[in-house]
């Protein structure tokens, strides 16, 4: 990594950004030293311009920024840090400086995938053909890969298990199409529930 500190008094924008979720976090400066002392503790450290010192985010509040991935755009004069933060990032009490928590990533990306093929009626799609078929089905297929996984879960073969889990998965994301849900519908059931 050889970030162009001098382009901008020796400090260069960093965007923070949620590794889970890559819902954009909030934006600091970093000085060279600010950058170093991020890399060597795995917390983000940022350089202050109003206090004029290092400032690691969350000395006084606790809610750290831990650092998943760190990596400079094309001109070498912008950090993009993946992060898991602690808690709440702005100091306003919000999740994020730009706005509260969402919950979008590939799932949803492929949550659209599925709804595109299914509206567009793509004849070679997989997705379209087993929509087609009705509601019967689509969660008779839920219900075969649920037991395959199941099945897979008893057993020591992890890549088996994760293929078996990934089309329990896209079935299911078939199956709240037909049924006119979407991720974010279930995320709100599962939001309600403090176990």
């Amino acid at each position: 990594m050889k970030i162009d500190f001098s382009k901008m008094n020796n400090l260069v924008p960093v965007i923070i950004q949620d590794d889970r979720t890559l819902q954009v976090l909030m934006l600091g400066y970093m000085n060279e030293e600010a950058l170093e002392k991020t890399k060597s503790e795995g917390i983000v450290t940022f350089y202050s311009r109003s206090k004029n010192r290092l400032w690691t985010k969350g000395e006084e509040s606790g809610n750290f920024l831990t650092v998943k991935s760190i990596a400079e755009d094309c001109d070498q004069d912008t950090i993009l840090i993946k992060v898991i933060p602690t808690n709440v990032v702005c100091h306003t009490g919000s999740f994020s400086c730009f706005g509260e928590k969402e919950n979008k990533g590939f799932l949803y990306e492929l949550e659209s995938k599925i709804s595109q093929r299914i509206d567009n009626k793509s004849d070679d799609s997989y997705t379209y053909s087993l929509f087609q078929r009705g509601i019967n089905k689509v969660a008779q297929k839920v219900g075969e890969e649920a037991v395959e996984v199941v099945i897979e879960a008893k057993d020591n073969n992890d890549d088996l298990f994760k293929n078996e889990a990934a089309d329990l998965l896209y079935h299911f994301l078939i199956l709240l199409k037909a049924k006119n849900f979407k991720l974010e519908d279930i995320e709100e059931v599962l939001k309600t529930r403090d176990k």
